[in-house]
């Protein structure tokens, strides 16, 4: 995005593992390195965009690789960033991504809604069997965030596809 030639990229939002998915504790806000704009840490002091990010921002992304379970953080950042994103009447696009375990089996037992928490943001069973773009699409109906979304479809993902028949890293 940062070299696209229709984008100016702001500003970095880093889930739990940091920005490049290497970090094993917190994260602190900090510069990339590569781009020098400034990475906010949804895995720090806070875990969602603060107002004042997101104040000059026109709209945000959501690239990241969800794994096919509900204990995962990364799908409660999801959650609290379309939170977020709607109070600030941001549009989010979310850039669809394989579930790495497949998309047809859904199995175990389904959250307690008394027992929503970061590694449990939603109401699914413990193997979802959706995307990173069908689970926005679902927090954003079902807890009525009312959030402009707008998934960007992958294409050539079948349901019945591990992540190693994906052909990606």
């Amino acid at each position: 995005l940062n070299k696209a030639a229709s984008v100016k990229l702001v500003a970095l939002f880093a889930p739990e593992h940091g920005i490049r998915g290497i970090a094993d504790e917190k994260v602190s806000d900090t510069k990339d390195e590569s781009t020098g704009l400034p990475i906010y840490s949804l895995y720090g002091e806070t875990r969602r965009p603060k107002p004042e990010q997101l104040k000059d921002l026109d709209a945000l992304v959501f690239d990241i690789q969800d794994i096919g379970v509900r204990f995962w953080t990364y799908s409660s950042t999801l959650g609290y960033l379309l939170e977020e994103a709607a109070k600030a009447k941001l549009p989010v696009f979310v850039l669809d991504r394989p579930n790495p375990i497949g998309g047809v089996d859904v199995e175990g037992p389904i959250a307690d809604p008394d027992k929503l928490s970061f590694t449990s943001y939603h109401t699914i069973p413990t193997r979802h069997g959706l995307t990173i773009g069908e689970l926005a699409q679902l927090f954003n109906k079902q807890r009525s965030i009312g959030v402009d979304l707008r998934v960007i479809k992958m294409e050539g993902w079948q349901r019945s596809m591990w992540f190693d028949q994906t052909n990606l890293t």
